[in-house]
């Protein structure tokens, strides 16, 4: 990941461990998405077994895995900025 932003410089991660937060932000993606597969699996096919559900939804998220993570980054940074906005001396 690039420390800058190349077109306005600004800078992405403003203290060490500063994308902890977007771990909570993943997980919550992740479980949305995991229960809405196994809802909508539950709903196409109700005579599976629920376990089979489980791990199908889980096999095709797998490959979803760094989107979701570069999504969750970046819904981090636009609640911090907005939460707690840059100072000028800060784009330096």
């Amino acid at each position: 990941m690039n420390e800058r932003c190349p077109a306005c410089n600004l800078r992405f991660e403003r203290e060490p461990g500063y994308f902890v937060g977007s771990l909570y932000i993943s997980y919550a993606l992740a479980v949305g998405t995991l229960m809405t597969g196994l809802w909508i699996g539950s709903l196409l096919a109700p005579e599976m077994d629920l376990g089979w559900i489980v791990l199908i939804c889980v096999a095709l998220f797998v490959p979803c895995v760094p989107m979701v993570t570069r999504y969750a980054r970046v819904i981090w940074m636009f609640f911090d900025r907005w939460a707690w906005p840059t100072k000028p001396e800060e784009l330096e």
